[in-house]
């Protein structure tokens, strides 16, 4: 125990054993849905559902660890929501690629992310980004948190005149996020330990006895093989001599670099990492990330990132890596446990996003609001994120508007040689690769 406390450093940052257990274990109940999402968003490319659910798993643990074990951060990874659709349904289905085809394109587009790592391209991008930025890159994380669980707890859903309006409390499922949700937010004012953790814990037991969710016939399963998919990505890498196939690897590139760079920002942000406004053990972070994409296509699954389910974790307590392993070793252990994880519905974990997302807006209050140039990019970037659901264009909003209203104010001086270069990025972002 006591060489665990000094490789992770769990004194120097307040935090012990069984606090990163628990932040762990939250983190993983709050993004496990992704074991089955994932395998029926690529299922209907016509890849092998029940492959791609131990890949799924696999990945993620493989990148969780790594980054646990080399960068130290309390940030999991695992196949990322977005990035799944695009790859099934506008690139597989759309453009009538081969699924096969479709993974060598993320092989390709892992590499050349590496090698922007590689090259300390993503971290000079990090540390170039101003504080108030980073402020609102981890507030608009939050809104776009909460977002998601008020939509999966179904407490707002979609509405053909206004986008979107409250939900219907004739839904028995909006019953168990209300539940979860009041007994949650008593748990954290009230300061009892592991509050969100427990808020998950007693809205699946009620959910059990509203009859909401079913005890499991079974306990253990069967693992999947991956034979099916693991390996296409390489044997299939020649195909990628089109330009419609260039094009589909740097729409990869591009929104996985910017989308798991902006929640890398916002995750550290939140648990109070960053040191003058830089971002410590940068590299090492980017490489456990850039790694995680590389394994995840060779083994079958679209592009793995960072997952802004890791603020749940944080906000219970998790401030090391050793939060990080602990997601991935509870990934590996699904893959036997599978039945058990049904019972943790989206209406389970609603409550402990939008939670987070409390949590995480109090970065709101570090942003220099009285002076417009950086209020205006701040609010765009917060709101941003949540209004186009995607993280990377939420950011290019603000980025782009960014030099712009410091032109404006005659602070042109301030803006950095790489915002500009962001500002032309995100421009072509928009322009060219149409990505919606």
């Amino acid at each position: 125990m006591d060489s665990l406390s000094r490789f992770f450093h769990l004194e120097e940052n307040h935090s012990s054993f069984k606090t990163e257990l628990l932040a762990g274990l939250t983190t993983f109940v709050s993004m496990s849905y992704i074991l089955f999402v994932n395998p029926n968003v690529l299922g209907a490319s016509g890849m092998d559902k029940s492959a791609v659910f131990t890949v799924t798993a696999v990945s993620a643990a493989f990148t969780c660890i790594v980054m646990g074990l080399v960068a130290n951060y309390p940030i999991a990874s695992a196949p990322t929501l977005g990035l799944n659709a695009f790859f099934t349904y506008t690139v597989c289905l759309g453009m009538h690629v081969k699924w096969q085809t479709a993974l060598a394109g993320v092989l390709v587009a892992s590499i050349l992310f590496i090698l922007l790592t590689l090259f300390k391209i993503r971290e000079l991008i990090i540390d170039a980004i101003p504080a108030d930025i980073k402020y609102a890159i981890s507030a608009g994380i939050g809104l776009f948190i909460a977002f998601i669980g008020l939509q999966g707890g179904k407490l707002i859903q979609n509405s053909d005149s206004t986008l979107v309006t409250v939900g219907s409390l004739n839904n028995p499922t909006v019953w168990v996020t209300i539940f979860g949700l009041l007994v949650t937010i008593f748990l954290m004012i009230a300061r009892v330990p592991g509050a969100i953790f427990i808020g998950m814990i007693l809205a699946a037991v009620f959910s059990l006895i509203t009859g909401q969710a079913q005890l499991p016939k079974a306990v253990v399963s069967a693992i999947p093989s991956m034979a099916p998919t693991f390996g296409q990505a390489l044997f299939h890498i020649g195909e990628i001599n089109t330009m419609q196939m260039w094009v589909v690897v740097f729409t990869f590139l591009l929104v996985t670099f910017f989308d798991t760079t902006g929640t890398l920002i916002g995750l550290v942000q939140q648990a109070g990492l960053m040191k003058d406004n830089k971002m410590p053990r940068a590299g090492q972070a980017l490489i456990a990330d850039s790694a995680g994409m590389l394994v995840g296509s060779v083994m079958g699954t679209s592009p793995v990132g960072a997952f802004v389910e890791s603020s749940a974790g944080i906000a219970v307590g998790g401030k090391t890596g050793l939060t990080a392993v602990w997601v991935g070793i509870f990934f590996l252990i699904s893959t036997f446990f599978s039945p058990i994880l049904s019972l943790f519905t989206t209406a389970v974990t609603a409550p402990a996003l939008i939670i987070v997302g409390v949590l995480m807006a109090e970065n709101l209050a570090h942003v220099h609001w009285t002076k417009l140039e950086i209020a205006v990019p701040a609010f765009l970037i917060t709101v941003g994120m949540p209004l186009t659901y995607s993280i990377s264009d939420g950011l290019a909003w603000g980025i782009i508007v960014y030099p712009l209203s410091m032109l404006a104010a005659k602070r042109i001086k301030e803006v950095t040689p790489m915002m500009w270069l962001l500002f032309v990025i995100f421009i072509i972002y928009f322009a060219v690769l149409n990505v919606k």
